[in-house]
């Protein structure tokens, strides 16, 4: 066998090669454009997701509807991370636009309603105080609520700052 004959024998493989690295990278792409991975580094969410829990974010979630009471979202905010950019967080969706949240006696109260959050780590909601929620606006909080910072500190979330709802934890 020649050297001519095994590079013609081989040739046919590097169009196939290519066409398939090309539909991984296009399926890929589309794969993120829905999805992105990423890991918790915080405590805020305890015990609902801890360091190093494994999340999927749903990126297109509130693309053709706003988000629900309870949503567990991740939004940029204008803290800023290690390398100076503005930090992405994870928060759960408490208060919606239009409504007034109170913070007393350790309870969270929605338009006068106390709220009902199985979810707390310590069953109860430190500050005080009370809060009205804009239009385009969202008041979010971590569910552990003693080691959070979140809309009690520095207000509320604009909708353009979402960049999406938790769609699966591991």
């Amino acid at each position: 066998m020649s050297k001519n004959e095994i590079v013609n024998e081989n040739a046919p493989m590097l169009p196939a090669l290519l066409k398939d690295l090309v539909i991984a990278m296009v399926i890929a792409g589309a794969v993120l454009y829905f999805i992105r991975p990423t890991i918790v580094k915080q405590t805020s969410m305890q015990s609902t997701m801890n360091p190093n829990d494994y999340l999927i974010m749903y990126r297109q979630a509130y693309r053709s509807k706003a988000p629900k009471r309870g949503d567990i979202i991740i939004f940029k905010s204008n803290l800023p991370d290690e390398e100076g950019k503005d930090k992405l967080l994870i928060k759960r969706v408490i208060g919606l636009p239009g409504d007034e949240i109170q913070i007393k006696n350790q309870k969270v109260y929605i338009n006068g309603k106390k709220y009902k959050e199985n979810y707390l780590k310590d069953g109860y909601t430190t500050g005080e105080g009370t809060w009205n929620v804009p239009e385009g606006h969202y008041f979010v909080m971590g569910d552990n609520r003693a080691h959070s910072i979140d809309s009690r500190a520095w207000g509320y979330v604009g909708f353009e700052n979402i960049r999406g709802r938790i769609a699966l934890k591991e």
